[in-house]
């Protein structure tokens, strides 16, 4: 390599022809070549974005040379495009490619032979020539056009999005999404981007607006611009957004006058794209697709709560006890009172903490009714929390999605309103992970004959979806509600129980310990720290070295760090890589994406729903094999090994530490929390709460304890704008 292009400042253009695609992400069009350029004798890597590429084709990539620590010298492209060559070795090469349907290595070789440099004029001007040639019928011919078009389309198409600021990588996802269209539908409202582009927001679409001369005051503009502030308020949880709330933000995004957003307003709710509701004079908007989740999940209470108990009339006075002596238990006062509730009641809400006996509860109402052979069904959100549900009442639980059915080909559930779950009760646990468009969905698949019973704690953190339809339900004052408070004796010795529920009051005394200090071992450990670089220091110490070996822990098996956010020194990412390199630091075989690098036995998170491989958002798994020809790996969760082929590879992501967001549902046997004045945004009492209640045996908290007692005096994030609670108890007409 030439040593004076490393040090070049700017940018520089080199060619070459693709001799292998060493990686190509479909979602994002990122990729790694290795090129053929004429100045090198050896091949060079570049890594850029491209809407498609192929081996043989010629490439022209303008951007700069970079030394990266782990790959060596590379070309960093800011700008990939597929050129016609110019040679005619090239020629054949971008022919056989497979970049043009309908012609292959041999045929290739024919064109050349037959019409050298003229080749593309004749395909592009007079094709009809080409049935001269042997093997050329009508139909290869038409193949041969075809393919030659789709190759133009997506070279006018790269031109006008590079042209309007548009990146390389979204021209990729624009043109998978809208095919030869592309030009003309961005060209007619490039801010229907925005819903149907992955990682195009409403700024990116509103430069391309400008830049093809649409106005600022323009109604298409304005009514958009309501509709991604509808979208973002929903990202935040809010569903029923009021008025003047929404105005304010539209005028913040936009800076147009409020007569054109109230015309766009009156617009978008003609056509139906958004709803108003009117309570005592004040207007609110909703998302259509949110109004009717919320309307629907309100509809399904009604209508479940009227059906009469599958079993009839139990006296609880007498099946009680007997549940008692068969489970060899005995039931406390308020958990004798909460079943007793469950068996008259068609719809019932358990709520609580840790330690305080839901289980106990499900596990009698159980055994109570599975006596006279009742159907029931048991689920939660999340593969990990169905797991947890099936060890805890030795029944099979399912998630929500596998309980509906959902059919990933049609991309819905075949359980409904038209065809509901066949059972006297349906039992959902987790509950205030559900956000109101998967409830809605599982409501509508539950019969009018069967009763449900959800429990979960109230208390967490809210879903990541709209709404909080657990904490509606119990505020709507129209469903039998328990709410267990009391700590039973087994959980009393625990710190991580205790802590929880003075955390959950905000009556929580920080206990200060250094985990290096003292002979007696705790549950429960608070390590005070305020840098960020001691903070990641400790908490190299105590994953790596202080955990395993004074409580006997695996490190990669149990101990599990949950950190508020993904960005930033002691956000997900950066964690990742320092907790990577301490405790994985001699894999031999490994691949990079998008930055992070991947070796095998490193810990890893499923981030989507995958059905055919039937891996689950939250799945945590280890790789076992990577293949770094073909950019795969192989990851077994729970002894069961998954293949992930190159462009799957965006559904993991390393897993040492993960969001607590991401980890509920779950729990780990250690938990380690890193906790600064840097998350002083997300700093809430639920989040703390939810991140110390994932802990089985162990709670380590490093971090400055101003951001503890901060979080721990916040109590904001469960009040999110919704209209359920009142749609529940008939207060809003639906």
């Amino acid at each position: 390599m030439n040593e004076s292009k490393v040090a070049n400042v700017g940018e520089e253009r080199i060619t070459g022809i693709v001799e292998k695609v060493s990686f190509f992400s479909e979602s994002s069009g990122f990729t790694v070549l290795r090129l053929n350029i004429k100045e090198e004798r050896d091949l060079v890597t570049v890594v850029g974005c491209v809407a498609s590429v192929t081996t043989g084709q010629h490439i022209e990539a303008v951007g700069g040379w970079h030394n990266d620590k782990t790959w060596g010298i590379q070309f960093k492209a800011t700008r990939l495009v597929v050129i016609p060559p110019d040679t005619l070795e090239g020629i054949s090469k971008y022919l056989s490619s497979g970049m043009v349907k309908g012609v292959g290595p041999h045929l290739a070789k024919l064109l050349v032979r037959a019409y050298g440099m003229e080749v593309f004029t004749v395909i592009e001007d007079n094709p009809e020539h080409l049935l001269g040639l042997p093997g050329i019928g009508k139909k290869k011919l038409q193949q041969i056009v075809a393919g030659w078009s789709e190759q133009k389309a997506i070279k006018k198409i790269m031109l006008f999005l590079h042209s309007h600021g548009v990146s390389t990588s979204r021209i990729a996802r624009i043109f998978r999404v809208y095919g030869d269209d592309a030009v003309a539908m961005v060209s007619a409202n490039p801010y229907r981007l925005v819903h149907d582009i992955p990682g195009i927001g409403f700024k990116s679409a509103d430069q391309i607006a400008r830049n093809i001369g649409i106005p600022m005051d323009s109604p298409l503009r304005a009514r958009a611009g309501i509709g991604y502030t509808l979208q973002e308020l929903s990202l935040e949880g809010h569903c029923k957004v009021p008025e003047p709330m929404l105005l304010d933000a539209c005028k913040k995004l936009l800076t147009i006058p409020e007569p054109v957003l109230e015309e766009a307003l009156r617009q978008e709710l003609s056509i139906g794209t958004i709803v108003a509701v009117e309570e005592e004079g004040k207007k609110s908007y909703y998302m259509v697709s949110l109004f009717r989740a919320e309307t629907g999940v309100a509809k399904s209470i009604h209508r479940i709560m009227q059906g009469a108990l599958p079993w009839g009339t139990l006296d609880p006075v007498t099946v009680i006890p007997e549940a008692e002596k068969q489970s060899a238990i005995e039931l406390s006062e308020s958990q004798r009172s909460a079943v007793a509730l469950a068996l008259s009641s068609k719809f019932m809400v358990i709520t609580g903490g840790p330690g305080v006996g839901k289980t106990t509860i499900i596990n009698t109402i159980i055994k109570i009714l599975g006596r006279d052979k009742l159907n029931i069904l048991l689920c939660a959100p999340t593969g990990r929390a169905a797991k947890r549900l099936s060890e805890a009442t030795g029944m099979e639980a399912k998630t929500i999605h596998r309980l509906l059915e959902f059919d990933p080909f049609l991309r819905d559930f075949r359980r409904g309103n038209s065809y509901p779950l066949e059972a006297d009760l349906v039992i959902v646990d987790e509950a205030s992970m559900i956000d109101v468009v998967l409830m809605n969905r599982l409501l509508a698949a539950i019969s009018s004959r069967s009763a449900l019973i959800f429990a979960g704690d109230v208390d967490q953190l809210p879903p990541v979806g709209p709404g909080f339809v657990l904490a509606d339900m119990i505020i709507s004052g129209l469903l039998p509600v328990v709410r267990l408070t009391e700590i039973f004796r087994q959980a009393e010795s625990s710190m991580i129980i205790v802590n929880a529920h003075g955390i959950n009051r905000g009556e929580f005394t920080i206990p200060v310990h250094d985990s290096a200090a003292g002979a007696e071992l705790s549950d429960f450990y608070v390590v005070p720290s305020e840098s960020t670089a001691d903070i990641q220091r400790r908490l190299l110490l105590v994953v790596a070295e202080r955990i395993p070996e004074r409580f006997g822990m695996n490190v990669l098996q149990d101990i599990q760090v949950l950190t508020p956010m993904n960005k930033g020194p002691l956000g997900t990412k950066a964690l990742n890589t320092l907790l990577q390199e301490r405790l994985n630091p001699g894999a031999a075989r490994k691949i990079m994406r998008f930055g992070t690098t991947y070796a095998e036995g490193d810990k890893v998170i499923q981030l989507v729903n995958n059905y055919d491989k039937e891996v689950f958002n939250g799945d945590i798994g280890r790789i076992t094999a990577v293949d770094e020809e073909e950019s795969s790996m192989r990851v077994v969760y729970d002894g069961r090994e998954v293949i992930y082929e190159s462009g799957e590879l965006e559904e993991i992501a390393l897993a040492y530490a993960i969001t607590i967001h991401k980890s509920q549902g779950s729990e780990y046997p250690a938990v380690v929390i890193p906790l600064s004045m840097q998350h002083y945004t997300l700093l809430e009492r639920n989040l703390i709460y939810t991140a110390v209640t994932r802990a089985k045996k162990l709670v380590m908290i490093i971090g400055d304890p101003k951001a503890l007692a901060m979080a721990i005096g916040n109590k904001r994030s469960s009040q999110r704008l919704t209209g359920l609670a009142a749609l529940i108890s008939g207060a809003m007409g639906g």
